[in-house]
């Protein structure tokens, strides 16, 4: 059973440690859902809509605990962290493994035991990729918002350049989202929450 919005928002308030991330969190969360709807609709993916609007709005609910209440991520953590962070906090509240997953399974375009190896990074050796249809639709969704310093929206274009950097193979990854899943109306979500386009 999926947990109702208000649990979902008081979930978020729960963990926030000032307004600030509070807004910064829960608005890309509500930006993510939404281009996973907006994709769903139009290429009339069959998926579970439910399981991906809640998945969304809980998928980067790792991100809180990073930061101290002055809204600062603390220092010696490690951003990569939050979905471990995040998989922890929802398991800690008693939710299902199927959302946990969201939380674990959304970093970057996947990441493999291989990434973790080669690129040292301070996560568990494990696979940490989507496996359902509903967990690659977030994650890719998740690609088009940054939570950057001003937020910004990022093209297919601009996405994939940016993960280049980490080889050939997570552009293919990539890829294999755009020809999947489409791209969104990036334009209307700038024009609504005044976010520049990348």
């Amino acid at each position: 059973m999926l947990p109702t919005d208000q649990a979902v928002t008081e979930l978020h308030k729960k963990y926030a440690p000032s307004e600030e991330v509070l807004r910064l969190v829960y608005t890309h969360s509500e930006i993510v859902r939404d281009i996973a709807l907006e994709l769903i609709d139009a290429s009339h993916l069959d998926v579970d809509r439910e399981l991906v609007r809640i998945g969304a709005m809980l998928h980067d609910i790792g991100v809180y605990p990073l930061f101290s209440p002055d809204g600062v991520r603390k220092e010696g953590v490690k951003y990569i962290t939050h979905g471990i962070e995040g998989e922890k906090l929802l398991r800690r509240e008693g939710f299902s493994e199927v959302l946990c997953r969201f939380a674990a399974h959304h970093t970057g375009v996947g990441l493999t035991r291989q990434d973790i190896i080669t690129q040292e990074l301070p996560l568990p050796v494990r696979d940490y990729v989507a496996e359902t249809d509903e967990e690659l639709l977030v994650m890719y969704a998740d690609k088009f918002h940054s939570k950057s310093t001003p937020p910004q929206f990022n093209t297919a274009e601009s996405y994939r350049a940016w993960t280049a950097q980490f080889g050939n193979d997570t552009v293919k990854r990539f890829d294999r989202m755009v020809e999947k899943f489409g791209t969104p109306d990036l334009q209307r979500y700038s024009a609504q929450y005044g976010f520049e386009i990348k």
